[in-house]
């Protein structure tokens, strides 16, 4: 079983960020990957082992402000600077896959988002395509059924036109239930210390900065996507997200929906299935190529 190692790089404007490293022992990709607003890459052990296991190399980041990052505590100051944060962490990928293999081509790459993280992945392959190889979105918060209230929209936009990019806004995500039914499951989310309970307005709008540039430029998502949804998700809407991937460039799309499944596959009582078939789609595209 493959055992992560807990790494970290500096982001471009000096930010330390932490990240887990699962190695393959015949990596035949990279998977950047990207967790959601509440959570990090600790919740994910289960899912990378199999990935790793699988023959992907597995570099997923806690996001700035998030899990093991305690500086600025859920803050980010905008949207841009959150996709750069992911391109950097690939880069440090390949230039580590490159060095470990050798001569040769590098090894295709995957970015992998998760819930609030599918608007950071999404958004990357839509601004810089060519960096990209395949996307894989799970749950994402492309379309959220539970957000800021009335009151709080409008402090959001009141902090982003007088450039106040620090006020603390719970998240609406206080129920352990919203995420998933198994109760071993929920009482790791409720006891998670690294948990994130509180973000900034600078965080919100930076994820509206997502929002607008994949409504301007979903197109532009040409590489293969997987996108796995669960059928009883009280997190995000199903059916706006369908849409919304339906008008990405992307000629490969597969996807999958799992029944009576609730937001976090990674907790569910058939959570096996939901690995087979992630490391299949990964194992089917790389040896079939990964091509536009």
């Amino acid at each position: 079983m493959s055992e992560a190692s807990i790494r970290s790089f500096r982001a471009s404007d000096g930010y330390k960020i932490h990240f887990r490293h699962w190695k393959s022992q015949t990596p035949r990709g990279i998977v950047i990957a990207l967790h959601g607003i509440q959570s990090h890459s600790g919740w994910y052990d289960a899912s990378s082992r199999a990935m790793a296991e699988a023959g992907f190399e597995i570099y997923f980041a806690d996001r700035r402000g998030s899990g093991l990052n305690g500086y600025q505590r859920g803050h980010a100051a905008h949207g841009m600077r959150l996709i750069n944060d992911a391109r950097a962490l690939a880069v440090v990928a390949r230039d580590e896959t490159r060095q470990s293999g050798g001569a040769g081509d590098p090894l295709p790459l995957i970015i992998m988002g998760i819930s609030w993280g599918g608007k950071i992945a999404t958004a990357t392959a839509a601004a810089f395509p060519h960096e990209i190889n395949a996307l894989a979105l799970l749950s994402p918060g492309l379309y959220p059924r539970i957000g800021p209230n009335r009151w709080q929209r409008f402090q959001l936009k009141f902090a982003r036109r007088f450039e106040i990019t620090k006020q603390d806004i719970p998240i609406p995500l206080r129920a352990p239930e919203l995420f998933t039914d198994a109760v071993d499951g929920q009482q790791f989310i409720a006891n998670d210390p690294l948990a994130l309970h509180t973000v900034t307005s600078g965080l919100l709008n930076a994820g509206q900065d997502l929002d607008q540039l994949i409504g301007e430029r979903a197109a532009d998502v040409c590489c293969p996507v997987l996108l796995m949804l669960a059928e009883r998700d009280r997190i995000i809407d199903n059916a706006k997200t369908r849409v919304l991937v339906t008008r990405f460039g992307s000629s490969h799309l597969t996807y999958n929906c799992y029944q009576n499944a609730c937001h976090t596959l990674e907790f569910e009582s058939n959570r096996v299935t939901f690995f087979s078939d992630l490391t299949k789609w990964l194992t089917q595209r790389g040896t079939g190529g990964w091509s536009r």
